[in-house]
């Protein structure tokens, strides 16, 4: 009897502790609210086909069906469902890969549309839609998250949603709900968008304000000179996204205007290891913007934002910066791989310099959809021998070291460590030697300083599956005098 009650205490044990491993991977999960104007162009419902692929990572809490300067008087509801019903045929092969993806069902029932009125048009008095009641709803839900908008057309639904807070809740409360709230946006496709960093100057909020050429989201659609494009071209999107991988990669549309230019609002929030949705500017695969107040002399005021008119902007936003990026190249002989000698200094390298990256892994899940798991290939785990924080004085040596990184298929890794400098206070290139290639860098020295800095170091594991993929690790140095 003594030995049964032992045995039954050990599996009470276990299912807490199992459960509690549940529910710490749920936290770690983004919350995420998609406003969009599907049908105003493909590139919607080529966005919806992978964030539904990464549904097992991102806590979709709601796709709303919204206007914006394309697309006026129209929401389209039904083409969010269809996509979804393409995603519920292939649901059942994609759990034998990760575990997680909800069933087509239940995300169904989270699909809503805003009033088919354009911008402030749709804000105020008796504006209310299925959308806004929605956006509220989940934000008034007991969960300590924050809720990310991700706005992929106009965001009148989601302005009529703060209208709605501010006249019905008592201000401190409102503020709280409002505190909780993170919104990233393809530029402004409405006026609403002003209306709202002018009157919640408290609203976290990242945008590229003023005509599109300039935006940061360009990139992941954009053809760069001195790269290779492949990954982002119309036979690449064939071959892996759209024929041969089941009904949600048929369901992909050609290419019209520009591949997925809305997918950037959620690429730096799926768990890779480098992006931190917390830190803009730290970049990550959605890229990297900066805290500040764009000077409306130096803002893009005459290209194209389809008439939505751009004014100054009234207070700090997450917005533009720059990355001086040197892309590595693969080395036919010697070293593996060897820096490249084009270099590139802009808001746009922030998010292309991950293109490949991010593109692989999209085609590994869309791989996922119709393989067995032996079939198809599977992200590796970074691991570091250290903490990912450390503290170091001035000319004090430290090592990097990725001891304990392994592969689920058993694939050959290839390590790279590289300094991100504008992710820190430090923004000077500290010398790697030797290789920066190695799984274990033993010695770097830290530069002398006058003042605390930070220096950032991201490791880069990828395997040799087909395709390749990436995760990634990244260490914080404090450097003290």
């Amino acid at each position: 009897m003594k030995k049964n009650s032992i045995k039954i205490l050990l599996s009470v044990l276990v299912l807490i502790c199992f459960h509690q491993l549940l529910d710490a991977q749920e936290i770690r999960k983004n919350r995420v609210i998609i406003l969009t104007d599907v049908e105003n162009e493909p590139d919607d419902s080529e966005s919806l086909v992978r964030l539904l692929l990464y549904s097992n990572v991102i806590d979709i809490k709601g796709i709303i069906a919204t206007t914006s300067v394309h697309m006026k008087k129209e929401v389209h509801p039904e083409t969010i469902r269809e996509a979804i019903q393409a995603f519920g045929k292939v649901q059942a092969n994609l759990l034998k890969h990760e575990a997680g993806f909800p069933d087509a069902n239940s995300l169904l029932q989270l699909v809503t549309q805003g009033l088919p009125e354009y911008g402030m048009s749709g804000v105020g008095a008796g504006k209310d839609s299925q959308g806004s009641e929605w956006i509220i709803k989940i934000l008034d839900e007991n969960d300590p998250r924050p809720l990310w908008i991700c706005v992929w057309g106009g965001s009148n639904t989601f302005g009529q949603s703060l209208y709605k807070i501010r006249q019905t809740r008592p201000e401190t409360k409102a503020n709280n709900l409002i505190k909780k709230l993170r919104v990233y946006t393809i530029s402004d496709q409405d006026d609403s968008g002003i209306w709202i960093r002018k009157n919640f100057p408290g609203l976290f909020y990242i945008v590229s304000p003023g005509g599109y050429g300039s935006s940061t989201w360009t990139a992941i659609n954009t053809a760069v000179k001195g790269i290779n494009n492949e990954t982002i071209s119309n036979r690449w999107l064939a071959e892996n996204i759209q024929q041969g991988h089941g009904p949600l990669g048929a369901f992909y549309p050609d290419v019209a205007y520009g591949m997925e230019g809305d997918t950037p609002t959620f690429l730096s929030l799926i768990p890779n290891g480098l992006n931190d949705y917390e830190h803009p500017d730290w970049g990550g695969w959605g890229g990297r913007y900066e805290l500040y107040q764009p000077e409306y002399s130096k803002m893009d005021t005459k290209g194209f934002t389809g008439g939505v008119p751009v004014d100054p902007e009234p207070r700090a936003i997450w917005t533009n910066a720059a990355d001086r990026f040197v892309p590595y190249i693969y080395n036919e002989y010697g070293k593996a791989i060897r820096r490249d000698t084009v270099v590139f200094n802009d808001n746009k390298a922030t998010l292309f310099r991950w293109r490949d990256d991010f593109q692989n892994d999209f085609a590994a899940r869309m791989d996922w959809c119709t393989e067995e798991y032996s079939g198809a290939n599977h992200p590796p785990t970074p691991m570091i021998g250290h903490p990912d924080h450390i503290t170091v004085k001035s000319g004090e040596a430290f090592v990097l070291d990725a001891s304990g990184t392994s592969d689920p298929d058993g694939d050959n890794l290839s390590y790279l460590w590289f300094q991100y400098p504008e992710a820190g206070s430090y923004k000077q290139l500290i010398r790697f030697d030797p290789a920066e290639n190695l799984y274990k860098i033993p010695r770097l020295i830290a530069p002398v300083v006058e003042k605390p800095e930070t220096a950032h170091f991201i490791l880069k594991v990828t395997d040799k599956g087909n395709p390749p993929l990436a995760r990634y690790k990244r260490v914080i140095v404090n450097i003290i005098p």
